[in-house]
């Protein structure tokens, strides 16, 4: 695969954006094991592999185990999540989907009954800001370092 643009020399305000909207994110107050599993799922979900290598690597850093970041993909079946990552993972789901799930009320019922109004509005803003860099590095064909 060949890189079509640098997205960030291309248009740095645009990457700023980005980066803060992150950064945003991340003072946001929701575990930071719990945002690497977000940003890992949404970043399989939409075949992102440098979003997959890159966020793999972060959960690690922050102390994921290898047992539960293979399992991210099938968590619905793996026994190694706790019900507050699994409402988080079905809704990164729902949300990355949405032209599909169209965010049922079934998931939205199962975030509200782990997430406060103010967390599930900071999870909801984390979903999105992973899908926009996952198609910023998909579109633009980032690839992961070697």
């Amino acid at each position: 695969m060949q890189p079509r643009l640098d997205f960030y020399k291309a248009s740095p305000d645009a990457a700023k954006a980005m980066i803060a909207l992150e950064a945003a994110v991340n003072k946001l107050g929701l575990e930071p094991s719990l945002l690497e599993l977000v940003k890992l799922r949404a970043s399989q979900i939409n075949g992102c592999a440098y979003c997959v290598d890159l966020h793999s690597s972060d959960a690690r850093k922050h102390g994921e185990s290898e047992r539960r970041l293979h399992a991210v993909a099938v968590w619905q079946e793996a026994p190694f999540f706790s019900e507050r990552e699994r409402a988080a993972l079905a809704w990164t789901e729902s949300l990355t989907r949405i032209a599909d799930t169209r965010a049922p009320d079934a998931d939205y019922e199962w975030l509200s009954s782990q997430f406060d109004e103010r967390e599930r509005v900071n999870l909801t803003v984390a979903i999105n800001a992973i899908n926009g860099w996952n198609r910023l590095a998909i579109g633009f064909r980032s690839v992961s370092a070697t």
